[in-house]
């Protein structure tokens, strides 16, 4: 029997699709049990139809580009639903099911004793859907689809638990804020219709280089390549989504959604769907070196600035959080480079070990009844052991030691950058380089506050302290086992070998991968290179100033942090990015509300319409309430004084 591959392309979404409708409109009759059966199968079924799409893709050479259903033309733009099936989409549909399955079976444990269980599981089938429809697009339009789905159901999770206001308020942030990437993704769709006519990316691929040249006039003195301002624009979506400086400041707060949810919003969905967008649209990037040299800056300040944050943080998944975006602000700088195979291969290693390592970090805030603060962690790991050794491996492959996953693509993007000759590139390099030691520093910190020292937990907590059940046990040594190998299994077909093929495509003047591919030997000469390189120098450096400051020496913290005051204060107030936000954004909008409230509901709509028109019927029947006075006289002067108005009228005319 032949299987119909276009048929597989369609039951990959549309499995956790189904899952969704089942788990979500059917919840309240098939019960808890019926609903995560629905939603962890369709997700399940999603995983094992994408390892045979990848199998066919990689091993067969296979792909595919077509649509599958339109849905509708408007204005001439076909609206339609189409699958482009390659390397890149193989392995982000693998990489999206895997860690979607793995939060999924997860959430058991973790949501038992939740109202919303099915409710919650409705939303993260959907949200896996979404992402799936946003990585397998064949054109922008649908691209688009996907992206505002994550974005939706992103605002539906973080607000998940809607009766604490923290919440509420975490949903509306990253919804406002995603609201200003979508406008410059809006912007860049309509750019790219007008001026290449299709939105599919197989004929704007094929025309962009006849445009190369092409100028657009913003003002009468200012004109703009067309490709610089449309990457510029897409840059501006993926900012958003990829939470990069200075849209980054939703994502922080998003962990006011359950832990289930950071993990699949922060490893391997919603955040890295910006990442993938500018690898896709690799044939617009490589045309303008301007938006290349933004991406490298904008990449080198996030990946270095956020890290500085992590260090300072006491809530567990705060320190998790601000990893995500230092990690995404090193896969933004591979993009600028032009090594975008790194940038992907970085994507996929650090899905695995950030899933790890907040799904351990919920492991930790389940023992410690919901608790999230380091301060009154300490002394877990008797008690714990698996989530020990799976966060051991999380925070070696974060780190970037040899032989764990994040190794090699970590060191790949720094050595890319190091040879990258584009404007940007040295302070982007000296960014990542200098956040390796930042890196491993917040991550050992994390650890050893959480697992090693006195316990610093209340009675209570401390006598219930137990391991965490098989349920999520096991997802975590599932993640735990693609921590530590999938650097060693992709680090030559992905970075060095032609996996990607056409699906990505690189001028030859930008590219430093190939460079770097005259001088792989193989894995074992890489990590060789690797442990006399500065990065593994710098990581093992920011591994003992953690040990010497938590362990060895634990009064150093609160020395540094006396002495540093001012320095202390920045980061305590994330640079006061939330402040501006409140101070113009959040005051302004209340302001101008206040202003409307005012003006508009008191003053015109209630004051003028509603109360005005009151006023004027009360004052009409007054005066009609005089005519009709019931005197006979007062009607026949009534009469006499309309026949001479009428007489007069006439005989003017």
């Amino acid at each position: 029997m032949t299987v119909n591959m276009q048929d597989v392309y369609l039951a990959i979404p549309l499995a956790c699709l189904v899952g969704s409708a089942v788990s979500g409109l059917f919840g309240w009759a098939i019960g808890r049990v019926g609903a995560h059966t629905a939603a962890i199968l369709g997700v399940a079924v999603a995983f094992v139809l994408s390892l045979l799409v990848l199998r066919d893709v990689a091993v067969f050479g296979h792909s595919f580009d077509g649509t599958v259903y339109t849905w509708g033309v408007s204005g001439g733009i076909p609206m339609e639903v189409g699958f482009l099936i390659d390397p890149l989409s193989a392995l982000m549909m693998v990489v999206v099911t895997f860690v979607s399955l793995a939060v999924h079976i997860y959430t058991i444990g973790y949501m038992r004793d939740d109202p919303g269980y099915q409710r919650f599981f409705s939303y993260i089938a959907l949200f896996t859907f979404a992402m799936l429809m946003l990585v397998m697009a064949n054109n922008f339009l649908q691209l688009f689809f996907g992206w505002e789905g994550v974005g939706l159901v992103s605002y539906l999770l973080i607000g998940f638990w809607y009766t604490r206001e923290s919440a509420v308020r975490a949903s509306l942030k990253a919804f406002l804020v995603n609201r200003v990437g979508d406008l410059g993704f809006v912007l860049a769709l309509a750019a790219i219709y007008q001026y290449f006519g299709t939105l599919d990316y197989g004929g704007v691929f094929a025309i962009a280089p006849q445009l190369a040249k092409t100028t657009i006039h913003l003002t009468p003195d200012l004109s703009c390549s067309v490709i610089t301002l449309i990457c510029l624009l897409l840059f501006t979506g993926a900012m958003a989504k990829s939470a990069q400086v200075p849209l980054h400041v939703w994502l922080p707060d998003s962990m006011e959604g359950p832990t289930p949810i950071s993990a699949l919003i922060h490893a391997a969905t919603m955040v890295t769907a910006g990442i993938f967008l500018v690898a896709r649209a690799s044939p617009l990037f490589e045309l303008s070196n301007t938006a290349l040299s933004v991406i490298l800056v904008i990449g080198g300040i996030t990946a270095l600035f956020m890290a500085f944050l992590g260090v300072v943080q006491t809530d567990i998944k705060r320190v998790v959080a601000y990893s995500t975006l230092s990690q995404l602000g090193y896969m933004t700088v591979a993009l600028g480079a032009s090594a975008y195979s790194a940038a992907i291969f970085h994507l996929m290693t650090h899905a695995f070990f950030k899933a790890l390592l907040f799904l351990a970090a919920g492991s930790v805030i389940m023992a410690m009844h919901h608790e999230q603060d380091l301060r009154k962690m300490g002394g877990l790991r008797k008690y714990m052991p698996w989530t020990l050794v799976t966060t051991w491996v999380g925070a070696l492959a974060l780190s970037g030691f040899p032989p764990f996953a994040g190794f090699f693509s970590k060191d790949a993007i720094i050595e890319a950058v190091g040879d990258s000759r584009l404007p940007g590139a040295g302070f982007a390099h000296f960014a990542v380089m200098a956040a390796v030691f930042v890196t491993a520093l917040y991550s050992f910190r994390m650890l050893f506050l959480a697992f090693y020292g006195e316990p610093r937990m209340d009675e209570h907590t401390r006598k219930h302290l137990k391991e965490s059940p098989a349920v999520v046990v096991i997802p975590l040594v599932l993640l735990a086992i693609p921590s530590v190998i999938a650097g060693w299994v992709g680090v030559r077909p992905l970075l060095f070998g032609t996996f990607f093929g056409s699906s990505i495509r690189v001028l030859p003047q930008h590219n430093v991968l190939a460079n770097m591919a005259l001088h792989f030997t193989g894995r074992g000469p890489f990590i060789a290179h690797g442990l006399q390189s500065a990065p593994f120098l710098l990581a093992v450096l920011g591994f003992a100033t953690a040990w010497f400051s938590y362990i060895r020496y634990p009064q150093i913290p609160g020395l540094v942090r006396e002495k540093a005051g001012l320095l202390y204060e920045i980061l305590i107030r994330k640079y006061g990015f939330d402040d501006f936000n409140d101070l113009v954004f959040v005051a302004g909008a209340r302001a101008v509300g206040r202003v409307l409230w005012k003006v508009g509901d008191v003053a015109l709509i209630d004051g003028l319409m509603v109360n005005g028109t009151a006023r004027v019927i009360a004052w009409t029947s007054r005066i009609a309430r005089r005519m009709q006075s019931g005197y006979i006289y007062h009607y026949a002067f009534a009469m006499i004084i309309g026949l001479v108005v009428l007489m007069t009228i006439f005989l003017h005319h």
